[in-house]
Order: C-alpha cells, then structure tokens, then sequence
C-alpha cells in the first residue's frame, strides 16, 4: 500500500506492525518512548512537531551540504 493512499486504523497499524518487524531491535525502545510522546497532546500540536522536525531535518541536511 502506498503511503498517498487513505488507509483506515486498522491497515495503518497493519502497516506499522510490518514496518516495526523490519526495524533493528535497538530502534525500538526509542520508537516506542516517541509513541509514549504522543500521548495527550493535540492533533495540532503533533503536527507543528512534525512540521518543526522537517524543517530542523532539512537544516541540517543543508548545513551538512555547505560544511563540504
């Protein structure tokens, strides 16, 4: 399933699950204290999160480009 398509709960955690089985074991304490994260806060607040985080990502990535 590709990740444009709308995906009910049911085949987003399906899809979790197999993602989850490919991840090394020492990735999933971490993956799981950044679910725990999530926990309690608002739909927008995860999403100014997420939107933060890729704009550090893209930073870095750019930073680490002009660093050469």
């Amino acid at each position: 399933m590709q990740p444009t398509e709308i995906m009910t709960t049911k085949q987003l955690i399906s899809e979790i699950n197999k993602a989850l089985d490919q991840v090394p074991v020492s990735a999933l304490s971490n993956i799981l204290a950044y679910l725990n994260s999530l926990k309690g806060k608002s739909e927008e607040e995860i999403k100014k999160a997420s939107q933060l985080r890729r704009i550090l990502e893209e930073d870095k990535r750019l930073l680490e480009r002009l660093a050469k």
